[in-house]
Formats: C-alpha cells, structure tokens, sequence
C-alpha cells in the first residue's frame, strides 16, 4: 500500500479572511440600503436591500462553512471537513437563484405598469452600492474554492446591479421611461442565472464524486500506466474533496516478482509521477502476477497500449 498525507497550504484560512471581508461590508450596506430605502421613499432600493439581506446571510453560511472546512480530520470525518465548503456553495447557488426568480417575478408585471422612481435618491445609492459590493467583490476575486467563486457571483451581481441602477437613474432623470428599470433588470438577472446555475451544476458534480477534471484523470492514467513493470491499471478513482483538494485511488499490476528494493524503488517512481497534480490524498494499490483482484466488482482494466476515455 502506498499512502500520500497533504498537509494543509500556507493559505488554509485565507479563504475564511477574504469571505470575511465580504460578509461585514455586505452586511453593514444591507442595514444602509434599509434606512436609504425607507429615505427616498424607494421600493427598488428596498427590494435590493431585501436581495442584499439573502446575501449577507449567505456569505455568512459560507464563511462558518469555509472556517469550519479548516477543522483537522477526526476519527468519524476521516478526509477532514473540506465538503462543508462545497454545501456552502451548492446552498448559496439555490439561494441565488430562488432570488434572481423572486426578481424576476417583481420585475416582468412592472412592464405592464411602470413606476417613476426618486432619481436623486437612486443616484446616490446606486454609487455607494457600486463602491462597497465592487470592493468586496475584488477582496475575493483571488479565491479558488467553488464556494468563493459563487459569492463572487453574488456581488458581482450586485456591483453591476447598483451599476445598471446607476444608468437607468440617469437617464430616467431627464427622460421619462420608467419602463427602463424593469427592462434592465430582468435582461440583468437571466445572465446571473445561466452562470450561477452553471456553477450549481459543477458543484452538484463534485458532490456526487463525478471527476473534478477529465483530462487530469487521462493523464494520471497514462503516467501511471508509463511506469517500467505496471501491466495494467484498475479501480482508479478520482474524485474531489471541495473542487481543490483531489482524492486519487488505484490498483497497479505488477508483471514480475518483487522484492523489498524493487518495491521501493516502484513506490517512488509513482510518487514522483502524481507529484505535477499535487494530489491531496492518494491510495495505490499494487498487485502481483496472477493475484486475483480484491474488488473485482466493478473492475475497469486499463493496459498501457489502451487508453479509452472513460466516465465512471
């Protein structure tokens, strides 16, 4: 048996910061949209403010979620906690999207009756709008974790949201088109959606063990596969723990007999094949000439002359 441990990266909580970061600017905005609403007399700031409330609670979820994903591995949760990110970012996705429906469904029967705003009102809100979801958006465009990359949808989605409100409010300012808001914003929501059910999709992928990356499986395959006496290769398994952190399992035939140095120098020559994937876990198991299989089940054979692609 070959065992590999990942240790944690430098940056295990660097994630936690950064959602950090959005969740008390989001949260601190939501409480000044509230009062900016209720000032300007301004049912489409309210509504946003309502939107940006289901955010901040969502960046909340995330960041317990992604400070509880840095917890070690325990007796009962072997590979660690790192999937709590994943359900973090599969229940802000649907959260997403409930809202982007909720606004949709305000949106299209104000097409039928459209309704003049306080421009001044929705000029200045739409800039601090603009500012503070654009600077949270910024503080987590360098995360990797699928559930950093969906909140990166979030405020992208309101940073360009205050932008069209932005417009709308100027233009609206000296042209009477009320019908420009709803517009806007229905034409805005349909491209969030496709992207954040997009992500939902991949994270759904994940979650189900599907391949995080097909392409660094056939190549895992073919690595593995190149090493001098592997006859064959079977029951690898590659899944993914949070979208970053990959799982690799696999039974190597052997076609000779093996002694203590030979095995050595087989275990090393594999670890120095799956080090370019900077695999978090890895189990291989070798197996002898004429060695029944353990788990002949669902048995995949691999041979160093055949790569098919295959989906498991």
């Amino acid at each position: 048996m070959h065992h590999h441990h990942a240790h944690s990266s430098p940056q295990a909580g660097a994630d936690s910061q950064r959602i950090a970061w959005a969740f008390w600017l989001n949260f601190v905005f939501t409480i000044i949209e509230f009062i900016g609403g209720w000032l300007t007399n301004s049912v489409a700031i309210m509504a946003d403010a309502v939107h940006d409330l289901g955010d901040s609670l969502s960046i909340g979820l995330a960041w317990y979620l992604s400070k509880l994903g840095h917890k070690s591995a325990t007796d009962k949760y072997s590979y660690g906690f790192k999937r709590l990110s994943l359900l973090g970012a599969m229940i802000n996705g649907l959260i997403l999207v409930v809202g982007s429906v909720w606004i949709l469904s305000e949106a299209i029967p104000r097409l039928m009756q459209p309704e003049m705003p306080v421009t001044e009102g929705m000029m200045g809100m739409a800039v601090l709008g603009i500012i503070v979801n654009g600077f949270a958006a910024y503080k987590l465009h360098g995360g990797h974790s699928m559930n950093e990359k969906v909140l990166n949808w979030h405020l992208l989605e309101d940073a360009l949201g205050w932008v069209a409100v932005l417009v709308v409010a100027i233009v609206l300012h000296f042209v009477h088109w009320p019908i420009l808001d709803p517009i806007l914003s229905i034409l805005f929501t349909l491209f969030i959606l496709s992207n954040v059910l997009r992500y939902v999709i991949q994270t759904m992928t994940l979650f189900l063990q599907g391949v995080p990356d097909d392409e660094e499986k056939q190549a895992i395959s073919q690595a593995l596969l190149a090493l001098p006496h592997v006859e064959e290769l079977h029951h690898l398994h590659f899944w993914s723990l949070d979208g970053e952190q990959h799982v690799l399992t696999a039974h190597l035939v052997i076609n000779c007999s093996i002694d203590n140095e030979r095995l050595r120098g087989l275990k090393s020559e594999v670890a120095a094949a799956l080090s370019p994937y900077s695999l978090a876990h890895t189990t291989i198991e070798f197996e002898l000439p004429g060695e029944p299989c353990r788990d002949e089940s669902d048995n995949l054979h691999l041979h160093p002359h055949h790569h098919p692609h295959v989906h498991m």
